[in-house]
């Protein structure tokens, strides 16, 4: 999805990201052509950093194309501002990489703790329908074949627009350094 989406966009998109496997998936496979367009906390950010950061980037830049990269978890703790995007007509686009889980966490508890998952699934809302309920627009993608599609209707559509991607549930990014290794103990690394 995210090479789609550079893709489509012919990286010229400003990007955020929410915090989580989507952040390291987006810093992987969205090739950032120019300065000020990707817009991530590192690891020194929190959930919920994504949203806010893309709606500040598309009130400052009205007329480039901005997505917000989400976890299913991350996105949850400020999706109320929907509220504040359809308001004030900011149509930012944000592509939720459902997983039903807390992805990263899950990650952790899958490689270091013997799938002992221990609050990280979730239960998530219809999130068409919560787009929806706001005002905005939403779309589901369940299948690789439909990744285009969806990105190109998303973009044609201007009011803020969630797409749901279903992401395989158990899918780990790599590379990752376990706690307390040095760099050089990475996992799942280049060769």
């Amino acid at each position: 999805m995210i090479e789609k989406l550079y893709e489509i966009t012919k990286g010229e998109a400003i990007v955020a990201t929410e915090v989580g496997q989507n952040q390291m998936w987006a810093a992987q496979f969205y090739k950032v052509k120019h300065p000020r367009h990707f817009l991530t906390s590192g690891g020194l950010g929190t959930m919920g950093y994504g949203f806010p950061a893309a709606i500040g980037a598309k009130v400052g830049n009205p007329e480039k194309i901005v997505f917000d990269i989400a976890g299913d978890g991350s996105i949850q703790m400020n999706i109320q501002e929907l509220a504040t995007c359809v308001s004030y007509g900011i149509n930012v686009k944000v592509a939720i990489l459902n997983n039903n889980y807390l992805g990263m966490v899950r990650q952790w508890q899958q490689l270091f703790y013997k799938r002992r998952y221990s609050y990280t699934f979730l239960k998530n809302p219809d999130f068409v329908k919560l787009a929806q309920s706001y005002g905005a627009v939403g779309i589901v993608v369940e299948h690789e074949k439909d990744i285009k599609k969806a990105i190109k209707q998303a973009l044609e559509i201007d009011k803020p627009v969630i797409i749901d991607f279903h992401v395989e549930e158990e899918e780990n990014v790599f590379p990752m350094v376990p706690a307390g290794e040095a760099i050089n103990r990475m996992i799942g690394g280049m060769a």
